[in-house]
């Protein structure tokens, strides 16, 4: 077994070693024991989920897996810690249950389906050993190559059917389910580093399965805990205010109501030897956000500018030379701060946001009242929208309801599934608009589709949000039935061609392009096809490669990070290359992404 990443400091002993001393054979669980085992899969995996980010095949800034892995199995123990459990069917069946409502992504929807099946196999088994976890195991596998429509190999489907093959060996060879244990996890880390000889892109990129090493994570959790290994360090705070994309309310430092984001960050520093021309540098930083300052000369540049997310300005400065003098300052703690101090609203900086654009705040509509009706004459829409400009956008064309979510926000099961419940109509369509967020909606279906609205609920596979605006333009109210709808939809979706311009988080080699960490790279349909210096530069390459002279429409959706101004010369440059065409420009807030292009 590969070595993974060591604690620095020791954890407390371990519940089950206290248990179950070394020199005894530990040959039976009992519920109180799983329980014990999914809270170190969940420590553990909390340890280590941004290396599972990190084995991002594209090196764009949204790698998620381990997020949304990690998520999955924290809302899988907190049904398990919610009630009281007699047997391992219970713990099994309330972390099954747990994890199918949280579960958040295409690698959180199998974890969940591999719960799912690990707890059928422990249906109405009290305790737990070899025999029994390994035909858990290969439930467990069952039920995740099902959820699959096309299953891949060299995916955490592999390293899951793995598990389970070397679980049945080691069931026939030991009763210690350390050993059992030790053996699940030496197959895991195997087929982990087999993942790119099954799947050639991981291959090129150089990595292995993020899915997979999540897998593995879990279950060596479980052995280190079993084994009174720590899985988790003095440092490691509970992960979820990181990885659930919310901070909690505190008051002062840590324990105070927190200002709303209005202004983002102040970002300074000077670029030593840049290795770009100083007109480029310049566009380049007033593509990302406000009061861009860039000046110097070859040897020397000093950059200011306000962003919401200093990252991107930073990442950039990083790959663009030596940085030095850096200073980074919360504009909104600032505000509030000086709010505090003069007792008085600043009205002046809550006028607008630092980019000149509206935040929006999306309102949830009520739920339909338990006896109220529901609506049998419209079909009503849902869309899964990035940022606060997509959501108005997509509102504006008919839109009955709209889940935030995206790239580095995958939403869950239970949030699609609640807003379906909130529509007062039977006939619903869904459009996740993002191919990692299509499984988490499906599984919604299945949750909702019961009773009288059985088979009046379906996932149109919008994968891009240019699709999902095709396909929303195509809603007709008059339409009665929903796959009426969804074949009308489907047949616009696939009429728009979709770029997307961002920067790469890494280095690496995909679809024969090789880029360098700090790149502006192009994606054409989700297949990355141009890099460069510039953003302008990569996006109008992008528009090239995309066809958009063949079309009769490109629309520039802008992001939170990219100043209005920047956006509108960038827009104006397209109108004089594409004479031709119509160009239309909107603000669509996403994160990451500098412009989501659309030709149709």
């Amino acid at each position: 077994m590969q070595p993974t990443a060591t604690v620095e400091a020791a954890a407390a002993t371990p519940e089950l070693h206290k248990k179950y001393p070394d020199d005894q054979p530990v040959t039976t669980l009992d519920a109180r024991d799983l329980q014990s085992l999914f809270q170190a899969a969940y420590e553990w995996l909390a340890h280590n989920y941004e290396l599972v980010n990190r084995l991002n095949v594209f090196p764009v800034p949204d790698g998620d897996t381990g997020t949304n892995m990690l998520l999955t199995i924290k809302s899988a123990l907190a049904n398990v810690r919610g009630q009281p459990h007699a047997t391992v069917s219970d713990v099994a069946e309330a972390a099954a249950e747990g994890a199918h409502h949280g579960s958040r992504g295409n690698s959180g929807v199998i974890l969940g389906q591999i719960l799912q099946g690990f707890s059928q196999g422990l249906r109405e088994k009290a305790t737990l050993n070899t025999q029994d976890m390994a035909q858990a195991l290969h439930a467990a596998t069952e039920s995740a190559y099902a959820a699959v429509p096309a299953p891949v190999e060299g995916t955490i489907l592999t390293v899951s059917r793995e598990i389970s093959q070397a679980a049945e060996s080691a069931a026939q060879k030991t009763r210690d389910l350390r050993e059992f244990l030790a053996h699940i996890v030496a197959a895991a880390d195997a087929a982990v580093h087999r993942t790119p000889e099954l799947l050639p892109v991981l291959k090129q990129a150089g990595v292995v399965d993020s899915g997979g090493k999540g897998l593995f994570f879990v279950f060596e959790g479980m052995y280190r805990a079993l084994t009174g290994q720590p899985v988790k360090s003095a440092d490691d705070a509970d992960a979820s205010p990181v990885v659930e994309m919310r901070f909690e309310r505190r008051e002062r430092k840590g324990q105070r109501a927190l200002p709303p984001v209005q202004w983002g960050f102040d970002v300074q520093f000077l670029i030593e030897q840049p290795n770009k021309p100083v007109a480029t540098i310049a566009a380049d930083i007033a593509a990302m956000g406000d009061c861009p300052l860039v000046e110097g000369d070859e040897h020397l540049v000093k950059v200011h500018v306000h962003v919401f997310d200093p990252g991107v300005a930073l990442s950039y400065g990083v790959a663009t030379g030596f940085i030095t003098d850096v200073v980074v300052e919360n504009m909104d703690d600032m505000a509030a701060t000086m709010e505090e101090r003069t007792a008085t609203p600043t009205t002046s900086m809550a006028a607008s946001p630092t980019n000149g654009h509206d935040k929006a705040t999306t309102q949830a509509a009520p739920p339909p009242a338990a006896d109220a009706p529901l609506d049998d004459s419209t079909i009503g829409v849902i869309a899964v929208t990035p940022g606060p400009g997509f959501a108005d956008i997509f509102r504006h064309l008919g839109a009955h309801g709209v889940v935030e979510g995206g790239q580095s926000m995958n939403p869950s099961v239970a949030e699609i599934a609640e807003a379906i419940r909130r529509l007062p109509m039977r006939r619903v369509v869904i459009l996740p608009n993002n191919s990692n967020i299509l499984m988490a909606a499906q599984q919604a279906v299945k949750m909702v589709s019961k009773g009288d609205r059985a088979h009046l609920l379906t996932v149109v596979p919008t994968r891009t949000v240019p699709q999902g605006i095709a396909a929303l333009t195509a809603y007709d109210p008059s339409l009665s039935e929903v796959d009426a709808l969804a074949k009308q939809m489907k047949a616009h979706m696939d009429d728009v061609q979709t770029g997307e311009v961002t920067q790469a988080v890494r280095s690496a080699t995909v679809d024969g392009l090789q880029v360098h960490q700090g790149d502006i790279i192009g994606l054409h349909n989700g297949k990355l096809v141009s890099r460069g210096a510039g953003v302008n530069e990569v996006a109008l390459e992008l528009l090239e490669t995309m066809g958009a002279e063949a079309h009769a429409l490109i629309t520039i959706y802008y992001g939170d990070f990219v100043a209005a101004a920047a956006a509108q010369d960038f827009a104006e440059t397209v109108r004089q290359r594409y004479p031709e065409q119509d160009i239309e420009l909107a603000y669509g807030g996403q994160p990451h992404y500098h412009y989501i292009l659309s030709v149709e």
